[in-house]
């Protein structure tokens, strides 16, 4: 087994532990709310306050896995509109994207539909120093592809055989392997895809697929549990988030996703601004250049 075994590291003292939120992270995927749900919506402030302190400890990370060459690999899956997108770009908005890479593979092409099932998401691995984030991952033949009939219920039969085994190998390998099920409740996925159908901003969201797995919910419902009956395993487990309350349901990922990586802070050099140089005989250019205009 890797070094990087999370069941004996030692946490960085500024990352809580993941039990400190075990209302999220050990509810059942029932897509019943949680007791989280039943705190009141985090005000914009106190959010943005606990998101820039988590911000700093992604940091942190990020510099760790850089000096020590740790291999990351982190999967998002869930239910339509459970806020998996927003979550991960939280996580990657001021860290590196040299370092934290997001795959969001589309459909198979004809070439890969031939392949091993599994080829084209191995081929996106993270290497030495890398962290992957897969919005949305392998898992697809045991989810979308099952629900919606693009494959047989033998091909998801088979998927769900074989999965531990290859995720025991990735685990092996050293590369630390996360996996989170985003769940939310089915009154709430109503208001959002709702939100989709006027707003400018977000109607992009809103696919035929989207449409037709709307109407889904409890076929979704049972593959999810058949999923996590058989991949939930102790070196590669799933961790459940009831996203809701979006705002709490960022911070508590992050914080989980925080203590499950064994990082220590890295000693930060001293840096000091050097002196410009002199201008010497350089004089701004007097020719006409294009200037955006600035209506704003």
């Amino acid at each position: 087994m890797s070094k990087h075994k999370r069941s004996k590291h030692k946490k960085h003292e500024k990352a809580p532990s993941s039990n400190t939120h075990d209302d999220t992270t050990s509810a059942p995927a029932t897509g019943e709310p949680s007791t989280t749900d039943a705190k009141p919506r985090m005000k914009r402030k106190e959010y943005e306050h606990q998101m820039r302190r988590l911000h700093g400890e992604l940091v942190a990370l990020q510099e760790w896995v850089k000096a020590t060459g740790a291999k990351i690999c982190i999967v998002f899956e869930g239910r339509d509109t459970a806020g998996k997108g927003g979550t991960i770009k939280r996580i990657t908005e001021r860290v590196s994207p040299r370092v934290f890479r997001v795959v969001a593979l589309p459909a198979p092409t004809p070439r890969e539909r031939s392949q091993m099932y599994v080829q084209r998401y191995i081929t996106h691995f993270p290497s030495a120093g890398e962290v992957v984030i897969f919005d949305r991952s392998w898992y697809n033949r045991a989810g979308v592809e099952r629900v919606m009939g693009f494959c047989t219920e033998e091909e998801s039969k088979r998927f769900l055989e074989l999965v531990p085994g290859v995720e025991k190998v990735i685990v092996d390998s050293g590369i630390i392997l996360i996996k989170y099920w985003l769940e939310v409740s089915s009154e709430e996925q109503t208001r959002r895809l709702e939100s989709r159908l006027d707003d400018p901003r977000k109607i992009w969201k809103l696919s035929d697929l989207d449409l037709m797995s709307y109407s889904r919910w409890y076929d979704y419902s049972r593959a999810r549990d058949d999923m996590l009956a058989v991949t939930d395993t102790a070196w590669a487990p799933w961790y459940l988030a009831h996203t809701d309350d979006k705002k709490r349901a960022r911070l508590n990922i992050i914080t989980h996703l925080l203590g499950q990586v064994p990082y220590e802070p890295t000693r930060r050099k001293t840096v000091t601004l050097p002196n410009r140089d002199e201008p010497g005989d350089y004089d701004e250019p007097d020719a006409p250049r294009r200037y955006i205009p600035t209506p704003y």
